[in-house]
């Protein structure tokens, strides 16, 4: 029952995710922001809330343009409760700013399936991703993305395999110009961020350790079974699925080396793992166990923001 609820494309589902976006967002800023709340301040903030938000919106358009899922607003609930079950992952607003445009580039190498514009939108990914990492540095892993489509496309035209390369110089040629101008370096601002850690001592709380287990256990099984279905999707939509796939290992492969493991690195995963967790659940037969499963995803988060609300009061 509860499923069905989400399962259908509603305005209301698009409120609800707004609401229950901007409960996490509000309650990590309460809990880590020191600076003082100035005009600025929360100009800066409504801000940043409105890319996350649009960033939901574009992750409802690249699913419903694409036909990764049943035509359902599940994934967007899924998303705002991930970001609800880790608000940490909301902590960095540069962070927000680089999945943004992460998720733009995803739905630019989606949509080569349609094998229109092929070019543009190689150029495009490319231009975003080497955007993003100015924002993020290590969300540069995703240009590993663009070759792995273009194998997944079958793509033996030697100029498509170019253009990303446009992209990403174009970038740089404009970030070293800027740096020039103002810092008087060449990217002087990208060598305090290469920095990789295997420290995971900043996960060892009851918040941390219960989503990441939430998270990663029902993520696996969900894996297992978005594989498992591959080959029954259509030909020409299975480079599409393909994709989320290989940015979900991308986005952990980030989570396993980001420098300053605080929450933010998550938010990466969060678009791949909705994808996928809905098509797991679009597929389970048994309704009893589709409604515990999704249950559990619905009142975790909650549950958690409660356990810490009270343990701060």
């Amino acid at each position: 029952m509860i499923t069905s609820i989400f399962s259908k494309s509603k305005p209301i589902n698009f409120l609800i995710v707004f609401v229950i976006t901007a409960l996490a967002f509000l309650s990590v800023k309460l809990k880590y922001v020191q600076e003082a709340v100035t005009t600025v301040f929360i100009i800066q903030q409504v801000g940043v809330f409105m890319v996350l938000y649009f960033s939901v919106l574009l992750l409802n358009f690249i699913v419903t343009k694409n036909e990764l899922t049943l035509k359902s607003n599940l994934e967007i609930i899924l998303f705002s409760l991930f970001v609800l079950l880790l608000p940490e992952s909301l902590i960095s607003s540069k962070v927000i700013l680089a999945n943004f445009f992460v998720l733009f580039a995803l739905r630019r190498l989606i949509s080569l399936r349609t094998k229109k514009n092929i070019k543009s939108k190689l150029f495009d990914a490319a231009f975003c991703i080497t955007l993003a990492s100015f924002f993020y540095f290590w969300s540069i892993l995703f240009l590993v993305l663009i070759p792995f489509v273009l194998l997944f496309h079958s793509s033996n035209n030697i100029k498509h395999w170019l253009v990303p390369f446009l992209g990403i110089a174009i970038v740089l040629l404009l970030a070293v110009s800027a740096s020039i101008l103002f810092n008087n370096t060449f990217l002087g601002f990208f060598t305090s961020n290469i920095k990789i850690s295997l420290n995971f001592n900043s996960y060892n709380s009851l918040q941390f350790l219960v989503a990441l287990t939430l998270l990663f256990s029902f993520g696996f099984w969900s894996v297992f079974y978005y594989l498992k279905n591959l080959r029954k999707k259509v030909r020409t939509i299975r480079p599409a699925f393909k994709t989320i796939f290989t940015a979900l290992l991308l986005a952990f492969i980030l989570f396993v080396i980001a420098p300053s493991k605080n929450g933010s690195e998550l938010l990466f995963l969060f678009t791949p793992l909705t994808i996928i967790i809905t098509n797991y659940i679009e597929i389970i037969k048994e309704k009893w166990f589709k409604e515990v499963f999704f249950s559990i995803l619905l009142v975790v988060p909650f549950i958690l923001l409660m356990l810490h609300f009270f343990a701060k009061s």
